[in-house]
């Protein structure tokens, strides 16, 4: 039996088997997010395709949901979407800045939200290993993430697998514009805040996909995303965990199927490198101000 937990954005549910989410068993999480800024339709699309994926019949799938729960919000925003806001909210508020101290009368999305993960943190019983929240970007190509800077130079270096695993897996994704960073200027987003507020076992991205197109590697010319390519790109976040946590001896029949294309043949990165700069506080490369 799979039980369905998406997210409402005030109730996230789990998305897992059944037996994962009996109360007191112990439980490996993963937590997406997505639409907080009510623009950036494409992110839509990307988590539906994460979801589409978790939930069907495929291999992959059912492994997944037998070794980890998903929860998945994929809209923090509701309001801003229906008034065809930009990026803020009903009451003009930017949520993804709001996440140290969100209000429930003013942000009640993220503030359930919030508490959520925090009650989650605070269960002996549950392990929040990731969390990724989904944008769009309007200047930059291809998809790629945005995670934290540590002082631990172990915990710095491990968090770097995952965009690397993701590079392997999506023609689209580009590990090389993929940037570490504690800039002032995101404090108050997601990624930043839940990097500082959980532990060292736990990963925070956020995954930007581009409004307009993508470049292969070795090929000039650029390609228009379609609403099929950014489905596609969330089948490959959901299907790079079964690389994370080493599952694929798990999975009966072939490991890829026609629903998801196949794996990436473009060669992977040749190491772990990050892009950040040296005092930590700039990335690599000028990505846009509005995570």
């Amino acid at each position: 039996m799979i039980f369905i937990s998406l997210l409402s954005p005030l109730c996230p549910l789990p998305l897992s088997a059944a037996a994962n989410l009996r109360p007191g068993a112990e439980q490996k999480v993963v937590f997406i997010t997505a639409r907080v800024h009510p623009g950036e339709t494409p992110s839509s699309f990307v988590c539906q395709g994460i979801i589409d994926f978790l939930v069907s019949h495929h291999p992959i799938a059912k492994v997944l949901r037998d070794h980890l729960v998903f929860k998945i919000a994929p809209m923090l925003n509701p309001d801003g979407v229906y008034l065809g806001n930009y990026r803020c909210s009903l009451l003009g508020f930017d949520l993804n800045r709001h996440w140290a101290n969100p209000s429930p009368w003013a942000h009640p999305t993220l503030h359930g939200v919030k508490e959520l993960i925090i009650d989650m943190y605070n269960n002996p019983k549950i392990n929040l290993e990731f969390y990724i929240d989904i944008h769009a970007h309007s200047t930059m190509m291809n998809g790629f993430m945005y995670g934290n800077i540590f002082e631990d130079e172990e915990r710095f270096q491990r968090q770097a697998v995952f965009p690397k695993l993701l590079c392997q897996n999506a023609e689209d994704f580009s590990y090389s514009s993929t940037s570490f960073n504690r800039d002032a200027v995101k404090a108050g987003t997601g990624r930043r805040f839940l990097g500082g507020l959980l532990n060292d076992t736990s990963y925070c991205y956020t995954l930007e996909v581009s409004f307009y197109s993508y470049i292969l590697a070795g090929a000039a010319p650029a390609v228009p995303y379609t609403e099929e390519a950014y489905m596609k790109l969330g089948r490959n976040v959901a299907r790079t965990f079964l690389d994370y946590y080493r599952l694929n001896s798990l999975v009966e029949g072939p490991l890829f199927h026609p629903l998801d294309g196949g794996p990436s043949t473009r060669p992977a990165p040749s190491n772990l490198a990050l892009n950040t700069s040296r005092d930590g506080e700039s990335t690599a490369f000028m990505g846009n101000l509005f995570q």
